[in-house]
């Protein structure tokens, strides 16, 4: 009959002894110090290196790429780049609302009248850029805002974005008196705070 499979414990090499004297018996491995140094606290980490594993090692960053970066995580340019995509979604926006206006290019004077064709697409047109200046002044003041607060709490949270869209919401609203500046700022806050809740 076969013997079942044991596990062995592996027995270290005895040390060497006098001669005359008789050997001593050997010791068996200490295992718990092979694992410390496996998986415990004397585990050495490894750099890691992608050559090694057949990737492209990334070659190091010239001043003017570093100088680019710097350009594009500033304030400015955030605020910039908020401000055209604020005024191509306005101007979306507008017109499609426009366009779904069964009111675009009557004359309130004369409602009977039926517009052309060069009315409805004028009403559209200045519908639209309406909106997109709205909206690009908006986006360029969230941007800006969430940039200075970010870089003076030194933090990218979600606290950020309740504060800059308070700042931006009373801001805002203060053109119409105090309480629709406190009504835009607790509005304002809890949209941003939405947006970013969904976004994260």
């Amino acid at each position: 009959a076969e013997r079942p499979w044991v596990c062995e414990p592996i027995m270290a090499a005895p040390p060497p002894s006098a001669p005359g004297e008789p050997a001593p018996p050997p010791q068996p491995l200490q295992y718990s110090l092979l694992l410390q140094h496996l998986v415990g606290d004397k585990r050495q980490p490894r750099v890691w290196d992608p050559a090694a594993l057949g990737g492209i090692p990334c070659p190091p960053k010239s001043e003017e790429q570093k100088m680019v970066e710097r350009v594009m995580e500033s304030c400015p340019f955030k605020a910039a780049l908020a401000c055209v995509g604020g005024f191509v979604l306005g101007g979306a926006f507008g017109i499609f609302t426009a366009g779904i206006d069964t009111n675009v290019g009557f004359d309130p004077k004369d409602p009977y009248r039926t517009p052309t064709a060069k009315e409805v697409l004028k009403d559209m047109g200045q519908r639209g850029i309406s909106y997109a200046k709205n909206f690009a002044i908006v986006g360029a003041m969230f941007s800006c805002t969430e940039c200075v607060v970010e870089s003076y709490r030194g933090k990218s949270d979600w606290k950020n974005s309740i504060i800059s869209g308070c700042i931006t919401g009373g801001a805002i609203g203060f053109r119409a008196g105090l309480k629709a500046g406190v009504i835009g700022c607790g509005g304002f806050a809890a949209f941003s705070a939405a947006v970013d809740y969904y976004l994260r």
